[in-house]
């Protein structure tokens, strides 16, 4: 478990309200937006709508993501999930590659689970699997997008999104966020860096088990 680190005066006065302003912003002008998601998913890809999972946040606190439902429940003939890529329909890629699929975490946001910028949270499992300096990823809160989100998305190895999420981590400010955001908006319109070379999404991380 990494040492808590407090926070700063950007987060605490400026970076929190403005994400409990804008993520109410968006849950409410665009509400409709997420019925209509809704109402697809359910018909493409079946119940339940919402994808919900156990994941770490500032100072590795467990909470519980939410997104659209982006995969199917097919499995084989002995029940077992069949792989991600088997799973993952043509809507399906659609949501993700225009990150349609992350609405819900404006929810999380709101919740102060998140931040609407900061390191994307990963699997409750990988805790185990870090460096020490790895860790230093859960001194701020995580985000809806990032500076690993925003440069290289899910084309890169691990080493590369490690790299940039610590980066963001110890220059933390407005003018980054600012960035990180126009970013995002020119990645996820150019629907570049979708996934990993040979994988659905990513690979997973093995780092090292302690």
């Amino acid at each position: 478990m990494n040492k808590h680190k407090p926070y700063g005066p950007y987060e605490v006065f400026i970076k929190r309200p403005l994400d409990i302003v804008l993520s109410l912003m968006v849950i409410v002008c665009f509400s409709w937006l997420y019925v209509v998601i809704a109402i697809l998913v359910r018909i493409k890809l079946g119940s339940p709508v919402l994808f919900k999972q156990d994941r770490p946040g500032k100072n590795e606190k467990i909470f519980k993501l939410y997104k659209f439902r982006s995969m199917t429940d097919a499995r084989d003939e002995k029940g077992n999930l069949l792989p991600d890529e088997a799973r993952l329909t043509s809507f399906g890629k659609f949501l993700r590659s225009t990150s349609l699929d992350e609405l819900p975490e404006f929810i999380n946001i709101l919740k102060g689970d998140m931040s609407i910028i900061g390191p994307r949270p990963l699997l409750v499992r990988y805790l185990s699997r870090y460096t020490p300096e790895q860790h230093r990823r859960h001194e701020v809160r995580p985000g809806l997008t990032g500076l690993a989100m925003s440069r290289v998305r899910n084309s890169a190895g691990w080493d590369k999104k490690f790299e940039l999420d610590l980066e963001y981590v110890d220059n933390i400010s407005f003018l980054l966020d600012l960035r990180i955001i126009f970013w995002t908006i020119r990645i996820v319109l150019k629907r570049e860096g979708i996934n990993e070379d040979g994988f659905a999404t990513n690979s997973e991380f093995m780092g090292e088990e302690k």
